[in-house]
């Protein structure tokens, strides 16, 4: 580490401290990333069906995201039925794509280690 000692950036380099715990959970991104392509909003049904969640872990992630301002759970009624729509707030779309931005930034950490030491990582590289 002597190479980083006056460089404290350098040190923590690879921490990714924006790695949002609260979007990075698999049930959570799926949610997120799948409100992010839809806008105006989806059902509960539909998010349920788009992330391949059961209703309690549906509900459970909605119930964190809420929490943490990311999404708007609108309840009412549809042709005699309760209805659930959910939409990503402003707040979520920003933490969303700093996430991203984020996680952007592993791959191509990873992908500089790859290409730079393809053998030592016991990969091979597919010509171009």
């Amino acid at each position: 580490m002597k190479a980083l000692d006056g460089d404290r950036a350098a040190i923590h380099r690879f921490a990714y401290h924006g790695l949002d715990r609260v979007i990075h959970e698999r049930g959570r991104l799926s949610v997120l990333t799948s409100l992010v392509t839809h806008p105006k909003g989806l059902s509960f049904g539909d998010l349920k069906l788009l992330c391949a969640l059961t209703d309690g872990n549906l509900s459970r992630h909605l119930q964190v995201l809420e929490e943490a301002k990311l999404v708007k759970i609108r309840k009412g009624v549809e042709q005699n039925r309760p209805q659930t729509l959910c939409r990503m707030t402003a707040i979520g779309r920003r933490r969303y794509y700093e996430y991203l931005a984020v996680l952007e930034q592993v791959i191509l950490d990873a992908a500089a280690a790859v290409d730079a030491e393809p053998e030592a990582a016991g990969l091979r590289r597919v010509a171009e």
